[in-house]
């Protein structure tokens, strides 16, 4: 049995194993409501999910004719979802405490992955569904990109926004307050000055939620979709956008993987890009 919870702690909840199948999955949806690059599911039994409190907390967005997303209204954390018609439980595995026995199995729907998303593992990609699964995916418009504009919206559309020119930076973050604002095995972050950046459409849609005891630490999600958006500290002379809301490709790849030392424990880091157990040198 593990249990669950978002950044906040409002919502909180018990799943018990045996745990199915873990999936990375990349498809545009998950990276929008996650702000990352792939979102990480544990699968276990339906009937061994239970709320603890916090399910008045939880806000469902009809993402697909078959899809529902839930989130936490206060923070922003993705929720899980029970599917009775499948058997299944399905919860965010960055949501869950300690190890969880498994690990990754597989990447799905690779074929709409990121262009700054680079998979290093070895595990099985699957460029929608894995085999077994008799669905067909939701395919969505691309936006067609211009010339020193990249541009980004939340998974419901009423959000949009526009950045000019280069990023000054861009971070994969492990720690666990990202992990659970997230939902995801870490955040992506890309980092532009303030003045590059503009809302186009639905600043007003945008809510905040500022961990209490963070001096800069706080998560912008849409209130109707709970996508992760932008967050612009007028403090810092920054703007930081979740990398999974972006729509066009913002022509950067993460340069290190922070906060390390606090990384998921079902979570193997691969690839070339430097580590960091904290924050990296100035």
């Amino acid at each position: 049995m593990a249990q669950g919870r978002c950044l906040c702690g409002a919502l909180n909840y018990e799943l018990d194993g045996p745990y199915s199948a873990m999936m990375h999955c990349h498809c545009s949806m998950c990276r929008k409501q996650h702000g990352t690059g792939f979102a990480t599911f544990v699968m276990a039994p339906a009937g061994g999910f239970r709320w603890i409190s916090g399910e008045d907390r939880l806000l469902r967005y009809k993402s697909s004719p078959r899809g529902m997303r839930s989130f936490c209204t206060v923070c922003g954390s993705a929720g899980p979802a029970v599917m009775p018609e499948y058997g299944i439980a399905a919860a965010p595995a960055a949501s869950l405490a300690g190890d969880l026995g498994i690990k990754p199995q597989s990447h799905i729907f690779v074929g709409s992955k990121a262009p700054w998303d680079a998979i290093t593992d070895a595990l099985p990609q699957h460029q929608a569904y894995p085999p077994g699964i008799d669905l067909e995916g939701v395919h969505r418009p691309s936006v067609t990109p211009r010339e020193g504009v990249t541009e980004g919206s939340c998974l419901c559309g009423e959000i949009g926004y526009e950045i000019s020119g280069a990023p000054m930076r861009m971070m994969y973050c492990h720690c666990s307050r990202c992990r659970l604002g997230r939902g995801a095995a870490h955040a992506a972050n890309v980092f532009y000055k303030l003045d590059q950046f503009h809302w186009v459409r639905g600043a007003s849609l945008v809510t905040e939620y500022k961990i209490s005891d963070a001096r800069f630490h706080t998560v912008a999600f849409c209130s109707r979709c709970g996508c992760k958006v932008p967050r612009p500290s007028p403090e810092r002379g920054i703007v930081t956008v979740p990398a999974g809301s972006l729509d066009t490709d913002p022509g950067i790849s993460a340069q290190a993987h922070i906060f390390v030392a606090d990384k998921a424990p079902w979570f193997d880091i691969t690839g070339p890009t430097p580590q960091f157990d904290a924050m990296p040198p100035a």
